[in-house]
C-alpha cells in the first residue's frame, strides 16, 4: 500500500503539479505498483495537455569529431560530404559531439560549422557540448560567448545539454573518477548558448551514484535556467550505462531498473511542465518494451531515428544504432497516437526551416 506522504503527493501532482515539494517529488520517485501507475497516468494526462497527441521524431545523423574534425583539407572534404549525404537521405538535423583532436586548427570548431552549412545548405547543426564549447574558446583564445556567437553566425543551430550527468558537484566527481566540470560552469555555458540565441537540450544521467533527492534538485536547477532563459528544447533522462569492464566507484549502481526509469520520466514530466514541454524517451538506451511504458507515462518524443549513412557509417558516434519511419509508426501505433516528423525546435519537419539566430529564442 503507499504510504500517506506517497497518497499525498499523488493527490497533488494530479491537482496542481507546480504545488510538488522537493519531498514530495521525492516519494513520487520511489512509486511502485499501482501507485507507479498512477504516477504515470497522471504524467501522461500532463504530457497530452503540454505537448499533444503525436510521437514526434527528428531525422538526423551524428558526426564523431575526433574522426572528421582534424582539420585537414581532406577531413573538411569529409565533413562536407557527410553532411550532404545526410541531407540527401532526409535529413534535417547533424548533430556532432566530441572533442578536435588536439593537433587541429585553433578554428577547427568553426570550420567545422562552415563546412556542414557548405554541404548542406538549410540543414540544421546541433554540436558541441559545453566542455567543447569551453574547449573552443580556449583554443582560439576567446570568451564562450565570443566563440558561440561566432559560430551562431556561421551556422550552428543549437547546443547538446549533455555532459550534465546529475548537476550536483559532489556527485559528478565520484562519477567521473576525478575533477568534473563544475555544475556552475555548465550552466554558464548553457545559458551563454541560449542568451546568444541558441537553443539547446537539457539532460540527465540517472542510476549510478545519486539519490532521489539530486535527482529532484537537478530537474529544479534545470527548470530555473529554462525560467530564465526559454532557450531548453527538450529534456532527456538517460539510463546510466556503465563501460564494458569498468570498475564502478564504490557505492555506484549499475543503472536503474524499469520501475525507476518509469519514474524518473514521469517526475520529470511533473516538474519541467510548462518550463521544458517534451521529454525525450531516449531508445538507444532503453529496451522495446520500456520506450512504450515512458512513451504512456510522460514522454513524448522519440528523438533522432539516427542515420548511418554509407559514406562513413563510423562517423556516427551511436553507429548501428538506427530507427525507421515504419519502427516510429509501430511504436505510436501501438500506443493510440499519431505521428510528427519535427525539428530540431519542435517545428514541422515539412514546414520553415528553423531559424538561427536570438529570434529562435522565446522571449
Amino acid at each position: 500500500m503507499p504510504t500517506a506522504d506517497l497518497r499525498a503527493a499523488l493527490r497533488t501532482a494530479a491537482s496542481d503539479p507546480d504545488r510538488l515539494s522537493d519531498a514530495q517529488a521525492q516519494a513520487l520517485l520511489g512509486a511502485d505498483g499501482p501507485a507507479l501507475e498512477e504516477l504515470c497516468a497522471i504524467a501522461d494526462a500532463v504530457r497530452a495537455q503540454r505537448a499533444g497527441g503525436d510521437v514526434t521524431y527528428v531525422v538526423n545523423r551524428n558526426l564523431d569529431v575526433e574522426r572528421v574534425g582534424a582539420g585537414t583539407p581532406t577531413a573538411r572534404a569529409r565533413v562536407r560530404e557527410l553532411a550532404a549525404e545526410a541531407q540527401r537521405l532526409g535529413a534535417s538535423e547533424v548533430c556532432a559531439q566530441g572533442p578536435l583532436p588536439p593537433g587541429a586548427p585553433a578554428d577547427g570548431y568553426l570550420e567545422l560549422v562552415r563546412d556542414v552549412a557548405a554541404g548542406a545548405p538549410g540543414i540544421h547543426l546541433h554540436a558541441f557540448r559545453p566542455a567543447e564549447v569551453a574547449d573552443a574558446a580556449a583554443r582560439r583564445g576567446s570568451s564562450p560567448r565570443e566563440f558561440l556567437r561566432a559560430a551562431r553566425e556561421a551556422g550552428l543551430g543549437s547546443v547538446p545539454g549533455t555532459g550534465a550527468r546529475i548537476l550536483d558537484d559532489d556527485v559528478r566527481a565520484r562519477l567521473a573518477g576525478g575533477p568534473d566540470l563544475p555544475v556552475a560552469r555548465w550552466v554558464e555555458l548553457v545559458s551563454t548558448a541560449h542568451e546568444v540565441g541558441l537553443t539547446s537540450t537539457a539532460t540527465m544521467v540517472h542510476g549510478h551514484v545519486e539519490t532521489p533527492a539530486h535527482q529532484v534538485a537537478h530537474l529544479r536547477l534545470l527548470a530555473g535556467v529554462a525560467e530564465r532563459t526559454g532557450g531548453f528544447t527538450e529534456f532527456i533522462p538517460m539510463p546510466f550505462v556503465p563501460p564494458p569492464g569498468a570498475a564502478l566507484p564504490a557505492g555506484c549502481r549499475p543503472g536503474p531498473d524499469a520501475r525507476e526509469v518509469r519514474a524518473v520520466v514521469a517526475v520529470a514530466r511533473l516538474l519541467l511542465a510548462g518550463r521544458i514541454d517534451h521529454v525525450q524517451a531516449a531508445w538507444p538506451k532503453l529496451p522495446g518494451p520500456l520506450v512504450l511504458q515512458v512513451l504512456a507515462g510522460g514522454a513524448d518524443d522519440l528523438g533522432g531515428l539516427l542515420l548511418d549513412g554509407e559514406l562513413d557509417p563510423a562517423a556516427g558516434q551511436e553507429r548501428g544504432l538506427t530507427m525507421t519511419r515504419a519502427d516510429v509508426e509501430r511504436t505510436a501505433a501501438a500506443l493510440g497516437r499519431g505521428v510528427r516528423r519535427r525539428t530540431t525546435r519542435y517545428g514541422d519537419a515539412d514546414g520553415p526551416v528553423d531559424p538561427v539566430g536570438p529570434a529562435a529564442v522565446p522571449a
